[in-house]
């Protein structure tokens, strides 16, 4: 007899079912963070052993999140065909196949096939992501959003600490460090044999990850997570939406989609380019790789002092735009500011800890995005959720617009990538998501006009900005 599972009407679920999903989908965001964040370990570890060069290596960020924005929009057709729960459950076991390519890959050290379960792992994400952010975004009261997904991202931000440190506790060994000088002296048959011993540490690590994803697949299948109703819709939001066919038809949606292509690729670079703005003070590798942690640490209570004052204190809104400007302030203190500080044991320059805090600045700007984007968007939720989903792709390009700007103008000046980013997503804060249609107007100008219903209070207008 097929499993049937609950099915419920947003807003209708108890308190008690609100926080049994809650941990439900905290466990999913930790498995989302951990694969995820591993990625910063894997790409030195594949350039040594599949004797890559330096942007080889770089493709396994690439193949990752590329596949964000192929996979998004099917996962959300699969999504309304088969629900959020089996729909995780298919997610889950895209990943656990990808998980298992890493074994044939290994066994005969072909990086190719590596990237094919990197990207089938960041296409089983893509499916899960585009269930898990509508789903805990309309889990409770949508004022409450941004509390829920903050609670999320401790979670997905707490696997990215620890993550490397347990990939680097199974794969690497102590006597790596004269393996990696001997290699360049050895003769070609002593250095593959060398290079396949190397590369074959992932196999059990990734067989065990490639079983558990799956039981987790089966777990959240079976589990009493209920299934949200999305398709139907109030009075009010039908009414909005009447005679609307496309996806399109709702601006805040794609300007949102946007403002969230740029936010993961700013919170990536402040992350990932970190290290190497380190070495540019002359600050050895031993001691930069700890800053990416102080970044994390950041975004971290960034997320505690979301939980606390969304929305008894601040409203949601209001984060997302005090974090955008901090983005902003933050940025132009890197480029300007300078002068050596002693801070945490390291001195460096200042700027440097402007980069740290923007892990403060864009903590809540993921869990403001995207109940914004996805206010009343009834029956399209799942394509929508997918939308969003597929910005992230931002991952993969904004870096990549970094590092050539940095090869031209060095890494401190390569920071002004950031500021447009944060101008549009203040842009977005204080006025896109609340634009509704757009209006073409050849009248009276050129160009296009938007037209937006402010709806607060229960008020609607029209106004042209």
């Amino acid at each position: 007899m097929q499993h049937k599972p609950k099915t419920v009407e947003v807003g209708a679920m108890s308190k008690r079912d609100v926080r049994i999903s809650i941990l439900i989908i905290g466990m999913m965001f930790f498995i989302f963070g951990f694969v995820t964040w591993v990625n910063a370990i894997l790409i030195p570890y594949f350039k040594i052993a599949c004797e890559l060069s330096s942007s080889q290596s770089y493709l396994v960020a690439f193949a990752f999140y590329i596949s964000y924005l192929l996979i998004s929009v099917p996962s959300s057709y699969l999504l309304k065909r088969t629900g959020f729960k089996q729909g995780m459950m298919v997610g889950f076991w895209i990943m656990a196949a990808g998980a298992f390519i890493f074994v044939p890959a290994a066994l005969t050290r072909t990086y190719s096939l590596f990237l094919m379960g990197l990207f089938s792992i960041g296409a089983g994400l893509a499916v899960l992501q585009t269930a898990a952010n509508p789903y805990i975004t309309i889990l409770g009261p949508k004022e409450s959003a941004a509390q829920r997904i903050s609670i999320m991202g401790i979670c997905n931000k707490g696997a990215g600490i620890i993550a490397p440190l347990i990939f680097a506790a199974v794969i690497l060994r102590a006597t790596d460090s004269d393996l990696f000088k001997q290699l360049p002296g050895m003769d070609a048959i002593a250095k593959s044999a060398a290079l396949d011993e190397f590369i074959r540490r992932v196999i059990v690590p990734y067989s065990v990850v490639g079983v558990v994803l799956f039981l987790l697949g089966l777990l959240v299948r079976f589990s009493p997570l209920p299934e949200i109703n999305t398709e139907s819709e109030t009075s009010t939001v039908a009414a909005a939406n009447a005679g609307k066919k496309s996806i399109f038809e709702f601006p805040h949606l794609i300007l949102g989609a946007l403002a969230i292509f740029l936010h993961v690729g700013t919170q990536v670079v402040a992350i990932d380019t970190i290290i190497p703005y380190a070495q540019t003070m002359n600050i050895s590798l031993l001691e930069a790789k700890t800053f990416p942690s102080y970044t994390l640490a950041a975004t971290i209570i960034g997320y505690c002092t979301g939980i606390t004052l969304i929305p008894k204190y601040i409203s949601q809104v209001n984060a997302l735009r005090v974090c955008t400007v901090l983005g902003a302030c933050f940025t132009l203190g890197i480029i300007f500011m300078n002068g050596q500080v002693t801070l945490l044991g390291h001195t460096a320059d200042i700027s440097i800890w402007f980069v740290v805090l923007l892990g403060l600045a864009n903590s809540l700007v993921w869990a403001g995005l995207w109940p914004l984007a996805l206010e009343g968007l009834g029956r399209f939720t799942k394509l929508g959720a997918s939308v969003m989903i597929m910005g992230l792709c931002g991952n993969a390009i904004l870096p990549l617009v970094y590092g050539h700007f940095a090869d031209v103008s060095g890494e401190r000046l390569a920071y002004w990538v950031l500021f447009p980013c944060y101008i549009y997503l203040i842009f977005y804060a204080f006025y896109g998501h609340l634009i509704r249609r757009w209006t073409f107007n050849l009248s009276s100008s050129p160009g296009i006009q938007l037209k937006k219903e402010v709806q607060h209070y229960g008020i609607s207008q029209d106004q042209d900005i």
